[in-house]
């Protein structure tokens, strides 16, 4: 391994992550972490990781001024054989809906892609060229990034659908986030739904849109999944007349997300990964019957009463998880 660049949001005060970006350092790597000063909860642990690893050598920033760096993402660069033998440079990144921080893996539900698809990783290193040398970021092919491009993107996915059910095509928008408050994406899910767009939303928290509401929203449905687990990742699905666009997210539909950070949102653009999402992610939550709050048209959530035996989403993906690694 030649370089890493790494965003840290919140960390914790004991890292293995953190303690892996130092040993990097003083073994003459070349190491770059974006340090979010700002990260509630963690503002001190921040501060003194940021201290320990410009003592080991690596370069230490601090974002973007005004904006909170909130992406989570990490960039990898390899020197690897290829076929031939010949040697090459190899990039890698991951990128993920929750932080690198050891107590909230344990405690949150969270994806994370780690690629080396060339599109992606060039478009990960043009995010960390903004955010480290405040150069503006060429034209990104795959990943949206706010506060420049993912409004615009999500928007635009929204009218596609509208656009697509108005022309008879198949056309469905299920979105699973932390809190939906923003104005005008609320005014396109609603302008989607009276086309004719099957709108499914597992919002955790706050929500400011109101579904079911005759002639604005009949087609929108909104729950919410509170169960062992804390539902953290955010997965936008567009049916896109049957392709199934599939991005995951840092962000939340907020303004502050979406105009005051730095977020991505990135594809998932292989076909297992994709309905793997879509079955583990999605599926499950819709159908949830234990765990789910449905939201009314009167603003008040109510508990799902379950027809026969009460379904789970997150036992249901216990039980499977235990499955795949229980010794055949």
């Amino acid at each position: 391994m030649l370089a890493i660049k790494q965003t840290v949001y919140r960390t914790g005060v004991n890292s293995v992550l953190m303690e892996a970006l130092i040993e990097a350092a003083r073994r003459g790597k070349e190491v770059t972490v974006v340090v979010e000063l700002l990260a509630r909860f963690d503002e001190e642990a921040n501060i003194n990781w940021a201290e320990r690893l410009e003592q080991a050598g690596a370069q230490v920033v601090y974002g973007v001024f005004g904006l909170k760096t909130h992406a989570k993402m990490a960039l990898l660069l390899r020197r690897e054989n290829d076929a031939s033998g010949k040697s090459k440079l190899q990039p890698y990144a991951h990128l993920g809906t929750g932080n690198y921080h050891p107590r909230t893996t344990r405690q949150y539900t969270d994806f994370g892609l780690l690629t080396s698809n060339a599109e992606i990783c060039a478009d990960v290193d043009e995010v960390f060229l903004h955010i480290t040398s405040l150069a503006k970021a060429n034209k990104l092919k795959r990943i949206w990034l706010a506060p420049f491009t993912m409004h615009r993107h999500v928007l635009e996915s929204i009218r596609r659908e509208l656009k697509h059910a108005k022309e008879g095509k198949r056309a469905h928008i299920i979105a699973k986030m932390n809190a939906l408050v923003e104005e005008a994406v609320i005014k396109a899910l609603y302008a989607a739904s009276q086309a004719g767009v099957e709108i499914d939303l597992i919002v955790r928290g706050a929500c400011s849109l109101r579904p079911g509401v005759k002639g604005v929203s009949d087609r929108i449905r909104v729950r919410s999944i509170i169960g062992r687990f804390l539902e953290h990742h955010r997965i936008w699905y567009f049916e896109n007349d049957g392709k199934q666009d599939v991005y995951l997210a840092s962000a939340d539909w907020m303004g502050r997300n979406l105009f005051r950070r730095i977020e991505v949102a990135f594809p998932v653009l292989d076909p297992e990964l994709k309905a793997r999402v879509i079955a583990e992610g999605l599926k499950p939550y819709l159908t949830d019957t234990r765990d789910a709050w449905e939201l009314g048209e009167d603003g008040c959530y109510q508990r799902g009463r379950p027809r026969g035996r009460a379904r789970s989403a997150q036992q249901e993906l216990l039980d499977l998880l235990a499955e795949r690694k229980s010794p055949e």
